[in-house]
């Protein structure tokens, strides 16, 4: 049975990105987590990471209209 709660490293890993970059993700909000154990270890709910994902899919897809609607403006 997968583990329901990750720690930042493995978010890191699964995102391709730094442990330090995973931590400012949380910070910033744009990553739910909660703190958990007498040494506050930062956890992160798979279900999390995957909604992180869907979001960043999403905002990806409207940086890219936007940018393809000022490329067609920009050839009238």
């Amino acid at each position: 049975m997968p583990a329901r709660f990750v720690p930042l490293s493995d978010v890191a890993e699964m995102l391709s990105i730094s442990a330090s970059q995973a931590y400012a993700l949380v910070r910033s909000g744009e990553l739910r987590a909660i703190k958990v154990g007498g040494r506050g270890q930062w956890r992160v709910e798979q279900s999390e990471i995957e909604a992180y994902i869907e979001r960043s899919y999403a905002e990806t897809e409207r940086q890219l209209a936007a940018e393809r609607a000022l490329e067609a403006g920009q050839n009238r």
